[in-house]
């Protein structure tokens, strides 16, 4: 299931080959001694997947893929672009050329999930320089590389830049609305600020502020004890004070199968079923929230099918997923139902808010932030998408 992760184990670092061959439909070409660098054995493993399975998709040999994927073979364009479709990301992504890389050096590692390598991005956060890993389930829109990386021991990062690398970021946000999206193109084309947009549930976005790897952390959290949303748990985890700025309130849905043909009127109506549920990552809101919803019925998890074995990296995920037939249900914001023409089945609204760490609400790029969170036109854009109430978006909440 795309976008799924299944637990894969940690795959090796890149592998760096001596020999570059040039692979044609039927044979091998022997070419010239050019090293090349490549990450196809890491993010097959990430993905669950075989040689077989994996030469499958790119409609080539299992030969002709381990060749290439020891690095005993470079493809030909043609199959490097079916590789790199089959996987999810880009060419550049897949191999690299060692002539084009700059001298490696370690940096500090944000921690924010992604492969074990590949493509990231560098900002700068309290005079500390990090290294974020782009790839599957890291963002939530394609995002420009400084270079390509590898994780390391101790919380560190080998990186290598490219030579052309985009403007830097000026604020850091982690979160999981699909709809933050739309104010980073504003305050790129109002005030010029990059945004580095990563996308990471409620309790590891607050994790990473708590860490000093982001400015700002979305969450949508409620208290089991208490009943509150959002304070609880920033209290519990972030060590600093904060402020908590509204950015909407939005409608979580159970997400059906277009015309709902199974006829499922609530979650539990999934327990003992056939159907195939998606769920979420523990520490999500929405996990939090599915799992009060069970324990209010008194159905166990596994009784749902998929409980237990799938996680969603975001909301667009369990459409996509839902959309495509890969799974018959699973939980997200109401817009991604809407988007997608999908079944809804209303379970709360719920208050989805920006945490700012208080020592960065004078950065030019936070005040910014603040501005355009007011603007008329970008509330009414939100809320155009469907289940949002940004009536009160970026007021302190």
């Amino acid at each position: 299931m795309a976008n799924v992760e299944l637990g894969a184990p940690t795959p090796k670092s890149l592998i760096e080959t001596s020999q570059l061959y040039t692979l044609s439909s039927q044979h091998y070409v022997r070419g010239v001694n050019i090293p090349v660098l490549t990450s196809l054995r890491a993010l097959r493993v990430r993905l669950g997947w075989s040689q077989a399975h994996a030469g499958e998709r790119a409609n080539i040999s299992r030969q002709a893929y381990a060749a290439i994927e020891s690095g005993r073979s470079v493809p030909s364009t043609e199959v490097a672009l079916r590789l790199s479709d089959a996987m999810g990301v880009t060419v550049e992504e897949l191999f690299q050329l060692r002539e084009t890389r700059t001298p490696a050096r370690e940096v500090e590692d944000a921690g924010l999930g992604g492969p074990p390598a590949g493509r990231i991005r560098l900002a700068r956060i309290s005079g500390h320089e990090r290294a974020f890993m782009l790839g599957p389930g890291t963002t939530h829109a394609p995002t420009p590389a400084d270079g390509m990386g590898e994780r390391l021991q101790g919380n560190r990062m080998r990186v290598r830049l490219f030579p052309d690398r985009p403007p830097s970021p000026e604020l850091v946000v982690a979160g999981c609305d699909p709809a933050f999206g739309l104010v980073a193109e504003r305050m790129r084309r109002r005030h010029g600020i990059e945004i580095l947009w990563l996308k990471a549930g409620s309790h590891a976005a607050l994790d990473a502020l708590a860490r000093g790897a982001v400015h700002v952390a979305g969450v949508h959290l409620r208290d089991p004890s208490s009943g509150i949303y959002n304070e609880p748990w920033i209290r519990r985890i972030v060590p600093f004070p904060t402020a908590r700025i509204r950015f909407a309130e939005w409608e979580q849905v159970l997400v059906l199968e277009p015309g709902n043909p199974h006829r499922i009127d609530d979650l539990a109506q999934l327990a003992g079923s056939k159907l195939r549920f998606l769920n979420r990552a523990p520490g999500t809101g929405s996990r939090t929230l599915i799992e009060a919803v069970l324990a209010r019925a008194g159905i166990p998890g596994s009784t749902i099918p998929g409980f237990h074995e799938t996680v969603a990296d975001g909301h667009e995920t369990v459409g996509a997923a839902v959309a495509s037939g890969a799974a018959s249900a699973g939980v997200a914001i109401r817009a991604v139902a809407d988007a997608r023409g999908l079944s809804r089945i209303p379970l709360t609204r719920e208050p989805y808010d920006l945490v700012i760490a208080e020592h960065f609400l004078e950065l030019p790029a936070v005040q910014a932030l603040l501005a355009v969170l007011r603007t008329p036109g970008l509330q009414r854009e939100i809320e155009s998408l469907g289940g949002y109430d940004a009536s009160r978006m970026g007021l302190p909440a």
